[in-house]
């Protein structure tokens, strides 16, 4: 058996003021790749992760997609989730 999974992370600080997102692909509980916001394109953390980083940066379109989920996913759902989180206090 195998497990392949993948994780995409928002990091906030003070709020949205700060924004970072995080997607990372696993295989057998390991990071194999992963995009950094920060960066701003993948990185191969094992050589298992080079093709498909090498494939994905070749993309230009999904670069630019991965670039703006910053604002289209992760600070669109601070939005949603925070009066729900603040109430709960």
């Amino acid at each position: 058996y195998f497990q392949e999974m993948g994780k995409a992370e928002c990091h906030f600080l003070n709020g949205t003021e700060r924004v970072r997102f995080v997607e990372r692909y696993l295989y057998n509980r390991q990071q194999y790749v992963h995009f950094d916001s920060d960066v701003g394109y993948y990185v191969a953390d094992t050589p298992l992760g080079e093709p498909s980083a090498r494939y994905w940066n070749s993309q230009t379109d999904l670069l630019e997609q991965k670039r703006a989920e910053v604002d289209t996913y992760c600070r669109h759902n601070y939005g949603v989730v925070t009066p729900f989180t603040v109430e709960r206090r």
